[in-house]
């Protein structure tokens, strides 16, 4: 199904307000200004688009102007395909005026195709947009029918035969190539299909042949969705939009069962749930959640769908109420056979991983981190902070650093960036300091170990060298220090850093 709005730069500024002389809507293009949209009323009194707006002026008076806004065009256009959703999930932009609607297996919901083609018009026209609409078996084909054959419903395999009598404008090509279809005295598309494919590839090239043949159905071109397609959905609707929160709750709950029954039957689980209100005057809402193992429990899935509206900083608002409500599994995984387990460590981590969801949910999952050990041996590269529910790194552990009973070989606390100690008072040669400021507090170092040398690994940065020590002051503190590069290279005077403090 393509629908074309003919008039949506000013059926947009109609909605939010009034004009009472006729609106134009201008562009400039070669340092002139022309008609780039007119409403209604202006096409009646003879404007046209692509007229200049000098000659608009001059043919009517009053005439309200307003400058093109194609951003807003466009974010209208995306809200209005939002509403389409409503229809079917694939639904495809055609900038700047158009939509295609795959209705593949959905129109019988509909009660067939003309009647679906009828509602979606009239339901479009109702908030205020003209619109022309038709089916045919091809994108291209629909389009041309929407735009000069509007409630045209063609069936698969009649594509060529149907848009035979339309202009060659329908071809929806420049002007460059209509000029010459003109100039070989073909005015419709049928007397241009009837010449030879190898003719017209030559003098008008290939891609006008393609974009030729997909429109008489010869070859397929698939739509490119603005959204991703979910793995799987259920969706209820309802014959008088609904407001409570009760009704709302127990249609979660009733599509969250839905889904479950349909994810155990295929032996999969949802890693990313988006529930998706439609409300009654066209606005939408999505809520999403994201989980850290497959998830097909109906009633974990209410309990993290409410926690999520819950925790929205602008509260859900059906307005006059919500007429259809869905559930897309939008990431779905294969789930490992259930096993009764009587182990205390798996359910501790299943109860963990549990609420990891909830509090994800609720702060947002780039807020709930954890570390992972990464294949490096400088200190402050050693672990790198990632979301808690992300799974690639489930497989890495931390490796042990020293044997039961030895003293800890690193800091509780590691500093994020290691800083330079001043005032540095040397000790023994090639061993640590034996007094250092840090922070505006002069230590004296009671006793040290080490040297530890850790380099940098030699495909990274080359010449990286530290010698660490740990070192313990009078006043019973300890420090995990490092000298930067090798002694000899900086003789008597080398650059020391604090890198952490132990317990």
């Amino acid at each position: 199904m393509a629908l074309w709005f003919a008039r949506l730069p000013t059926d947009r500024l109609l909605k939010k307000s009034r004009f009472s002389s006729p609106l134009v809507i201008s562009h400039k293009a070669n340092n002139a200004l022309y008609v780039y949209a007119l409403e209604a009323r202006a096409q009646k009194l003879g404007l046209y688009k692509g007229q200049p707006l000098a000659n608009a002026r001059a043919m009517v008076q009053p005439l309200a102007i307003m400058p093109a806004d194609e951003r807003a065009d466009a974010a209208q256009l995306d809200a209005i395909a939002d509403w389409c959703d409503r229809f079917t999930p694939l639904v495809s932009l055609d900038a700047p005026d158009g939509l295609f609607l795959d209705i593949t297996g959905a129109a019988h919901l509909f009660g067939g195709e003309a009647a679906m083609l009828a509602m979606v018009n009239r339901k479009i026209a109702a908030c205020g947009f003209a619109v022309q609409g038709a089916i045919a078996g091809t994108s291209l084909a629909a389009k041309a029918l929407a735009r000069f054959a509007p409630g045209s419903i063609v069936p698969s395999g009649d594509e060529a035969k149907t848009i035979a009598p339309l202009p060659i404008t329908a071809l929806d090509c420049d002007d460059k190539i209509l000029r010459a279809l003109r100039h070989a005295g073909l005015k419709t598309i049928g007397t241009v299909a009837e010449r030879l494919h190898s003719e017209l590839s030559e003098r008008l090239g290939k891609n006008f042949v393609t974009r030729l043949r997909i429109m008489l159905g010869a070859e397929e071109q698939p739509l490119q969705p603005r959204r991703s397609l979910p793995d799987l959905m259920a969706e209820q609707r309802f014959a008088e939009p609904v407001v409570t929160e009760e009704i709302i709750s127990a249609s979660l709950l009733s599509l969250a069962e839905s889904l479950s029954s349909i994810l155990e039957r295929e032996g999969r689980g949802a890693r990313m749930l988006e529930a998706v209100f439609f409300r009654a005057d066209g606005k939408l809402e999505r809520i999403t959640i994201k989980t850290g193992e497959p998830l097909r429990d109906a009633k974990i899935m209410l309990r993290l769908l409410r926690q999520k509206l819950d925790a929205l900083a602008d509260p859900l608002d059906p307005g006059f109420g919500f007429d259809l409500i869905r559930l897309e599994a939008l990431l779905a995984e294969e789930t490992k056979p259930a096993t009764v387990s009587f182990d205390s460590h798996e359910n501790a981590r299943r109860q963990i991983g549990y609420l990891v969801d909830r509090l994800s949910t609720r702060f947002g999952e780039h807020r709930v981190q954890r570390f992972v050990p990464q294949d490096t041996h400088i200190p402050e590269y050693a672990g790198v902070a990632i979301p808690a529910q992300d799974d690639e790194f489930t497989e890495q552990h931390w490796s042990l650093q020293r044997q039961p009973g030895d003293p800890p070989r690193r800091p509780l606390r590691l500093l994020e960036k290691p800083e330079e100690i001043s005032s540095v008072l040397a000790g023994v040669p090639d061993g640590p300091p034996s007094r250092f400021r840090w922070r505006q507090c002069l230590h004296d170092v009671a006793r040290a170990e080490g040297p530890e040398r850790i380099a940098m690994e030699w495909w990274r940065k080359p010449g990286l060298t530290r010698d660490y020590f740990r070192v313990e002051t009078r006043d019973g503190h300890r420090f995990w220090l490092y000298r930067d590069g090798l002694y000899q290279q900086h003789g008597f005077a080398p650059r020391w850093y604090l890198q952490g403090l132990f317990a």
